[in-house]
């Protein structure tokens, strides 16, 4: 040790050497338990695209579906003392929460043997829009054809995209969803195939599936064949199939609740994508958000599926009377009386509101969102005000589409203005800033 520093006693730099030893030592080791910890919680959950991984590539564009970011709204947050928290679904590759509804129903009606891909055949929905883009999006990634019904009076980029896709699209009036006679959508996958169509039994009561094989049974392996490869006439009816409900009870649901790490104290939506965190919380709230015209804010705080707004003589258009697209409905569907058990509260939206938020968000977070973001948007102050919460709870909703969508009508002033909305960003300010109720 004559290399020694005459100034250094030897036992003090042994104590030196002994002590940063023990130091990274005692590091790698923290850093051992803790890298063992994260796997441990990773395994529990499947593997997330949003993670960058080596050797991990998704097939196709269904792959890109789901796991979407959940971002932090900081204009709002930081105003009312909460943490509220959007579900990014317009990242999805069809551009809305449609997209997992979409590929659920296919996915299995393929499970059931309803349909196979790649065979030509036809799927067939109703919709204002952003569910017919997300079908028409997953039927072409199965070479299958697409037939969209959808109300002349909607978005016009949205019957632009769906053009893009190669949908065969039928615009009509619009009509009551309870007016059977004008369930195009049906009576279209009915009579598939013409004079040789044939009806195929289904678990879903609502869900039609007819085949132009000359069989409806197979006797033979030959029959098998025939049946498993004609194309087949589908009608998805997103509203009554169950599909719609478990897209979310075992995508949506779960990843909101791994991505807060279960801290939820409120899920606010237009439809019931609670259930799941209600069963894993019963304390977290679930709020519905509903917009002008619709009957589901009354039927949640009444009992009653009905709005003043919707009286014969009142309406402007001929639907759930409101500028919001993709959320309102005036009809108990299958999906909707498996979510009113759970819902603990409701709020009622302007279009004035709705409005107001989606500028507030642009000038505030560079936000453009679709007017049922905004939507939900709006039903989180309100119940944060209701509730007088200001501890950084956390309440998350669902940012369900772009701005994209809507230039032409709910982001299009001239027309707002025509329908007689205001168009006023101090309403949110005055949302924000109003006393607790």
């Amino acid at each position: 040790m004559s290399w020694l520093s005459p100034w250094i006693p030897r036992h003090l730099l042994y104590g030196i050497i002994i002590g940063v030893s023990l130091s990274l030592s005692s590091t790698s080791l923290a850093l051992f338990y803790q890298s063992r910890k994260r796997d441990r919680v990773a395994a529990q959950f499947d593997p997330r695209p949003i993670e960058l991984r080596s050797d991990e590539i998704l097939s196709g564009v269904t792959g890109l579906i789901g796991n979407t970011p959940l971002v932090r709204i900081n204009s709002l947050s930081d105003a009312l003392g909460v943490e509220i928290l959007g579900k990014a679904e317009f990242l999805n590759p069809g551009g809305s929460v449609k997209d997992r509804v979409a590929l659920r129903i296919i996915e299995d009606a393929e499970h059931q043997g309803l349909l196979h891909p790649y065979t030509g055949s036809r799927i067939f929905e109703g919709t204002v829009g952003s569910t017919g883009i997300s079908i028409a999006t997953i039927a072409k990634a199965r070479l299958e054809a697409s037939s969209i019904i959808m109300p002349d009076d909607v978005a016009e980029e949205k019957v632009m995209a769906l053009r893009a896709l190669g949908a065969d699209i039928q615009r009509v009036r619009p009509a009551s969803i309870v007016d059977k006679k004008q369930n195009l959508a049906k009576q279209s996958a009915i009579s598939f195939g013409h004079d040789h169509s044939h009806m195929l039994e289904t678990h879903e009561s609502s869900v039609v599936v007819t085949t132009t094989s000359s069989h409806v049974e197979a006797n033979t392996a030959s029959d098998e064949n025939d049946l498993r490869t004609q194309p087949r006439g589908f009608f998805a009816d997103q509203f009554e199939n169950r599909s719609n409900y478990e897209a979310h009870f075992n995508g949506t649901g779960p990843e909101i609740w791994r991505q807060t790490n279960s801290r939820v104290d409120a899920f606010v939506s237009g439809a019931g994508t609670g259930k799941f965190m209600k069963m894993m919380n019963d304390n977290v709230m679930v709020v519905l958000a509903d917009p002008e015209g619709s009957g589901l804010y009354n039927k949640v705080k009444f009992g009653v599926m009905f709005d003043q707004k919707e009286s014969e003589g009142t309406k402007r258009r001929h639907q759930v009377d409101t500028v919001v697209e993709g959320i309102g409905i005036n009809r108990v569907t299958n999906n909707i009386e498996i979510a009113l058990p759970i819902i603990d509260d409701a709020f009622r939206v302007t279009d004035a509101e709705a409005v107001s938020m989606s500028r507030y968000l642009v000038q505030h977070d560079g936000l453009c969102l679709g007017s049922s973001s905004a939507c939900n948007l709006v039903a989180c102050i309100k119940l944060a005000r209701k509730m007088g919460w200001k501890d950084r709870q956390t309440i998350v909703t669902v940012l369900c589409d772009s701005g994209n969508r809507h230039y032409s009508k709910f982001w299009n002033d001239d027309y707002l203005h025509r329908a007689n909305i205001l168009v006023d960003m101090q309403i949110v300010e005055n949302l924000l800033t109003q006393p607790t109720s």
